[in-house]
């Protein structure tokens, strides 16, 4: 890939480098008013989320009309840990160039309202059409077909209205994970629920075993394939159709690996088939997260060095931002300077790989406001070093 510029780009007027000259004392952590770079095409409509709380109103009727408040309650706060764990996992993959929070609430909710809202209608639905059916087929046939379809189409939405948020099979395994992990939390509130209801505290902790210690990555993983396949698309700046059969494909990836892990449950040894294919799948996905997290770091120096060569950072400077080894040793030296500046190095950081992946957007030609938000960044970048190294 030639690094020339394809826009109206810095790089094109290099800039030779000069460490800032010595400033008069200011609080570490402080900075003046800095541009930001735009919010468009990187933000959810705010009638989405009112379509999410027309569902959930309704959600919480069906679950208080079939579960009742207190077992409602109790499925609530339980459902609340596996939730957690997902989080805490998702947030350590997202860690290198963080999604808007505003996206990050969203696909949580749109897993957690809309997808098992829109499952629960299709549920109830084919209940009325063709009355009673099989338990095990509709565990491993229409289950992984409705709820991959409802959860895979968030994802696609937040390609189709933040797709100057969606850069790559990162940031897609990062929006499947969340949309998986806000199903899992509200289809475990009614496992959880029914098990107490049904059997007590002895049913529902081994409910709760099952789903909220032993596959809590479940739903995560599924639908992490679904986003996997629209990041591909993404990263090639495809239109919305290609994106769209991508997906597609993942999601009969999404499907099948659904179908395989309840089947275990319904047809097979599931403990025994957990040890022998489940962990190793794990492992397997865990495995490709740190290779796709180096592919991003490797895409983040490269971009960096450009700036480089025109003048905006020290090589140096690139080696601390765009690995995870520098990014520590960059912090540890904040820390010893006075007033322990690692906000601001962490906001140097943030903004640098933003750059970055402004800079690797406007080569594919696929973000219009590339220009104006690479301006933004350098200014932020160069005020920031300038805050790190004043007296």
């Amino acid at each position: 890939m030639s690094s020339s510029p394809t826009y109206a780009s810095a790089l094109a007027q290099p800039t030779p480098y000069a460490p800032p000259a010595p400033v008069p004392p200011a609080p570490a952590a402080s900075l003046p008013a800095l541009p930001v770079p735009s919010k468009k095409g990187r933000s959810v409509s705010v009638w989405l989320f009112a379509f999410l709380g027309f569902l959930l109103l309704a959600l919480i009727g069906y679950f208080g009309w079939a579960l009742g408040p207190l077992a409602s309650a109790v499925g609530l706060v339980l459902a609340l840990i596996p939730l957690t764990i997902v989080f805490l996992g998702v947030r350590m993959i997202d860690r290198w160039e963080p999604e808007p929070r505003r996206l990050v609430v969203f696909a949580i909710a749109w897993g957690a309202i809309a997808a098992v809202g829109l499952s629960l209608l299709v549920d109830i639905g084919l209940t009325l059409l063709v009355g009673l059916r099989d338990d095990a087929l509709s565990a491993v046939v229409q289950a992984p077909i409705v709820e991959e379809f409802w959860k895979g189409l968030g994802v696609f939405l937040i390609f189709l209205v933040a797709r100057r948020a969606f850069d790559g099979p990162v940031d897609g395994v990062v929006y499947g994970a969340l949309v998986g992990a806000g199903f899992a939390f509200t289809e475990n509130i009614q496992y959880f629920a029914i098990s107490l209801i049904e059997g007590g505290g002895a049913q529902l902790t081994a409910t709760f075993v099952v789903r909220a210690l032993l596959s809590p990555f479940a739903h995560a993983m599924f639908t992490a394939l679904t986003g996997f396949a629209i990041g591909l698309a993404a990263r090639r700046h495809a239109s919305a159709g290609t994106a769209l059969g991508t997906g597609l494909v993942g999601m009969v990836g999404a499907i099948l690996l659904h179908a395989l892990w309840n089947g275990s449950a319904t047809f097979a040894d599931f403990f025994g088939l957990y040890v022998t294919l489940q962990i190793p799948l794990f492992i397997g996905f865990v495995i490709g997260i740190v290779a796709l997290r180096r592919e991003e770091s490797r895409l983040t120096r490269a971009r960096l060095g450009e700036y480089a060569a025109a003048g905006w950072f020290t090589p140096e400077e690139v080696t601390m931002l765009a690995t995870p080894a520098g990014r520590k040793v960059g912090l540890a030296w904040a820390r010893q300077l006075r007033g322990d500046r690692r906000p601001l190095m962490r906001e140097f950081i943030t903004d640098a790989t933003a750059l970055a992946a402004v800079r690797q957007r406007a080569l594919t030609g696929r973000d219009p406001l590339a220009a104006d938000d690479e301006r933004a960044l350098l200014i932020r970048t160069r005020a920031t070093r300038a805050a790190l190294l004043a007296y």
